[in-house]
């Protein structure tokens, strides 16, 4: 087994309309040392990202207002949050669906339901790619 990476705190957007889903990664994000704050839907998250510039975006594509992939598009044309990584947690599972995520600018997909030791290590993989 490997030893694990010393990682800065990154600040982490979690956007989903499902509370119990944001708190679940929320708490095991916190719990690996990062900042999370969330979001239930799409323009909270633009009017959250715009306002406090996260490290790394968490994004449901089912959104009540503006999905996921309308949120990516937004963020990809405004030059001071299209360099933010996005890692999409969806419960389409379909390769059109992660295609297209990753065709819009997502880093990385993860299908719902997911192990949240998964998402903490493709979110500290993220943030260790970064400050390589």
């Amino acid at each position: 087994m490997m030893p694990a990476m010393s990682l800065p705190p990154a600040r982490i957007l979690a956007v989903d309309d499902e509370p119990e889903l944001t708190e679940l990664m929320q708490y095991h994000l916190v719990r690996a040392g990062h900042q999370v704050t969330t979001a239930a839907n799409g323009w909270e998250a633009i009017a959250s990202i715009r306002a406090n510039r996260p490290d790394i975006i968490l994004l449901d594509l089912m959104l009540p207002d503006l999905d996921g992939f309308g949120v990516c598009e937004i963020l990809r044309r405004d030059p001071s949050t299209a360099t933010i990584p996005i890692v999409i947690v969806s419960a389409w599972s379909s390769p059109d669906s992660r295609l297209l995520g990753l065709e819009l600018g997502a880093l990385d997909y993860l299908t719902k339901p997911f192990s949240p030791q998964e998402l903490v290590e493709r979110v500290n993989r993220l943030i260790h790619a970064r400050a390589v």
